[in-house]
């Protein structure tokens, strides 16, 4: 199959796997024929080149806000959602989605495909980033997102996180967890969460994910895969346990791992 893909040819064989993905990995980045996954590892070498590391960072993948799912959360000092228009996807439903992101993170952004950008200008309000992959595979900033935590519902937010989140945030503020049958919380809870402030309640919210959710632990994992995992490094959970098994899978020659 990756011979008739044109992806390599016999002399390839000596290869690792690592190489062989890389090399399929190249052969996605076609302008006109990029996928969802090439916008979103690009935006995640770009998070870590510019951090440095995971550890300060921390990068979530399909985060369900509303009736959407935002393509890619990034944590810092702030909360910032990256919507993937690539050149596969279609504009229609952007204003909607954007409407949602708005209630929980602070910052939005859409990164597009070069012909998508007059469309997206065009859709978005003027607080949203736009971001452009170029023909290159490289993120350029069309124009920055403004950082606007008081837009943010604190009711839509609570929806979006774990019950042990929401109880970790109240807590974090000040406020009393309510004591009520587990049958109930949901609802209780749902209505204190409904008297917050979204500044306040957002920055908690950024503080708790980046606990509850950080990926320090991948560190080393993603310092020993080819480029072109590690974006699906941190959309896959992996166990800690088999990380060494993938980094000696993929340094395998690939004509030993063809006989597996």
């Amino acid at each position: 199959m990756l011979t008739e893909a044109d992806i390599i040819t016999d002399s390839d064989r000596h290869k690792t796997v690592g190489e062989i993905f890389d090399a399929a990995f190249e052969a996605m980045q076609i302008v006109g024929q990029r996928y969802e996954y090439v916008y979103r590892s690009a935006m995640v070498h770009r998070a870590l080149t510019e951090t440095q590391s995971i550890r300060t960072v921390s990068i979530l993948n399909e985060f369900r806000v509303g009736n959407s799912k935002a393509d890619l959360v990034i944590l810092d000092n702030t909360a910032t959602v990256y919507e993937i228009k690539s050149e596969r996807d279609s504009l229609a439903r952007l204003a909607n989605q954007l409407d949602n992101y708005k209630r929980v993170f602070a910052k939005v952004h859409v990164i597009a495909s070069e012909d998508h950008i007059a469309g997206v200008l065009k859709t978005v309000a003027d607080d949203v980033g736009v971001m452009c992959l170029n023909s290159h595979c490289q993120v350029t900033t069309v124009r920055e997102a403004l950082e606007r935590p008081e837009r943010t519902n604190p009711v839509v937010l609570f929806e979006s996180l774990r019950l042990a989140e929401a109880i970790t945030i109240l807590q974090a503020i000040g406020v009393v967890v309510p004591d009520v049958p587990n049958t109930q919380r949901h609802a209780a809870m749902r209505e204190i969460f409904a008297t917050l402030d979204p500044t306040a309640t957002h920055a908690e919210m950024v503080k708790t994910l980046k606990h509850t959710r950080n990926q320090v632990s991948l560190g080393d994992f993603l310092a020993h895969l080819p480029k072109s995992l590690q974006a699906a490094a941190l959309m896959v959970s992996v166990r800690r346990s088999d990380h060494s098994r993938v980094i000696s899978a993929i340094t395998t020659p690939l004509h030993q791992a063809m006989g597996w």
